[in-house]
């Protein structure tokens, strides 16, 4: 039972986040089919790999792209009408799985071994956008001044 969820209040109220309510709005309408199954592994402090069970694919018929934080992983078989098939169980069809990414992800390579389709990605922060230690300096000591005046009271006679 998919669930909707209005997000116009949020609108209202956040100046800046409108990739976060477009991604939260796409996940909803945009459910993607399972098909190849795929891992989302990090693999480090920084680095995360995607690998799609990709079995009876070739290089050649697999293809990635990358444009601004959208990752889009697809494949299509080349037909081959030269063998006639008694029972076809594995999968051939074309497929097409789009992935976002954050700020800062990049692609870092892709790998094709044993009908495992790898994509290593990686997080780099740019040095302005780091957490950076701010040095505390103190002031200036004030000259000294002259010691204050007590006043007393009288005593009681």
């Amino acid at each position: 039972m998919a669930t909707s969820h209005d997000y116009a209040p949020l609108f209202r109220s956040g100046v800046g986040f409108d990739r976060v309510f477009n991604l939260l709005e796409n996940a909803q309408r945009a459910r993607s089919s399972d098909w190849p199954p795929y891992d989302i592994v990090k693999t480090g402090d920084d680095t995360y790999r995607i690998a799609l069970a990709v079995a009876g694919f070739a290089r050649d018929d697999l293809d990635i792209t990358f444009q601004s934080n959208l990752l889009t992983v697809s494949g299509k078989k080349q037909e081959e009408f030269a063998e006639a098939y008694l029972h076809r169980g594995i999968a051939g069809r074309p497929f097409e799985h789009r992935f976002e990414l954050a700020d800062h992800v990049r692609v870092n390579g892709a790998d094709l071994k044993n009908g495992l389709l790898s994509v290593d990605l990686v997080r780099e922060v740019p040095e302005d956008m780091k957490p950076r230690k701010i040095a505390i300096e103190t002031a200036p000591s004030l000259a000294p001044s002259a010691p204050s005046a007590q006043i007393e009271a009288q005593k009681a006679a």
